[in-house]
């Protein structure tokens, strides 16, 4: 296993730098100007000039990506146009928000998906797996933005009035923690919830034909057992994937979520550095999210053993 951890660690730096340079290509051919967005509308030609030579844009290209790269292999994504405060420093104020956003609601779509795919795949065509069936339409009929405000609705404006406070905007986070998270948890979990329902249920589905489902049970095993301590183990190895893949893009991806429910979190930034042209911001939270990704990846890949006794990581 460690030799195959090794390559796909190797595999994870080459995929990072490929997206580095994918960026550095994306920053040169963007049509907003980076001395335009610095020296604002009224700035003269000299000093649009004297900026770039500040930040070396007036060097060759491969001498910027280089440069570029030494940034990166040192932790310097650069510095913010609009307040000239380091990237890194930006992203870490606004990141433990986010995290505990995302794992949050991780845990409830995750759990709640499973346990209602399981449910559902073991009662086939039954009430049970038409209910099923009906949330997961109407969870992934529901656009995200959609349930956030009838959350915020329902629990902080309707419920408020009647001396019910389930959310509140103002306290700080510190010091009102799960005040201010569970319904952004829910909010964010709810179309994930009904997506990993259909995704457990399908994977079940085929798991419970195996040959060594009707062995197992035929052996004279319980069906409990049948159910979670063989069909599960295999079922989740597609349902993992997803979420590894979920959890990376979720960190830079959480706009809605936070917009609604007033949270400071990177989501927020990255809205906030798109409206202003702060292009190391983005380039910043991108290469962040890449990061993210790549590492979930390769904890779903060395998991599949653990989950799956036919796999082997070789």
């Amino acid at each position: 296993m460690l030799r195959y951890v090794v390559r796909r660690l190797a595999f994870a730096v080459l995929v990072l730098w490929l997206v580095s340079t994918a960026v550095f290509a994306l920053l040169r051919i963007s049509p907003v100007p980076v001395e335009r967005v610095i020296g604002g509308p009224r700035a003269t030609t000299e000093t649009l000039d004297q900026i770039r030579h500040n930040l070396g844009l007036d060097q060759p290209v491969p001498v910027q990506y280089w440069a570029f790269l030494r940034r990166l292999l040192r932790g310097d994504l650069g510095y913010s146009y609009v307040n000239s405060t380091p990237v890194t420093e930006l992203i870490g104020d606004r990141l433990p928000t986010t995290v505990w956003l995302v794992l949050g609601a991780a845990v409830i779509w995750f759990v709640g998906g499973v346990l209602l795919g399981v449910l559902s795949a073991t009662r086939v065509r039954s009430r049970v797996d038409r209910a099923v069936t009906v949330f997961v339409l109407v969870g992934l009929s529901t656009p995200p933005f959609v349930m956030a405000l009838v959350l915020l609705d329902v629990f902080s404006t309707r419920l408020g009035e009647m001396g019910f406070r389930f959310f509140e905007a103002g306290p700080p986070l510190q010091e009102h923690f799960l005040q201010r998270m569970i319904l952004p948890w829910i909010g964010l979990a709810f179309l994930m919830v009904a997506a990993y329902t259909r995704l457990t249920r399908g994977a079940m589905l085929d798991v419970l034909g195996e040959d060594y489902i009707r062995t197992a049970r035929a052996g004279g095993l319980t069906e409990r057992r049948v159910v979670y301590g063989h069909g599960l183990r295999s079922a989740l190895t597609p349902v993992v994937t997803q979420f590894g893949i979920d959890i990376g893009v979720l960190m830079g991806s959480t706009i809605v979520t936070e917009k609604v429910f007033g949270l400071q979190g990177v989501g927020q930034l990255v809205y906030q550095s798109i409206v202003t042209g702060d292009t190391p911001v983005v380039i910043g939270v991108t290469l962040l999210v890449a990061f993210f990704v790549v590492l979930a990846n390769v904890l779903v890949d060395v998991a599949y053993s653990l989950l799956d006794p036919r796999v082997r990581l070789v």
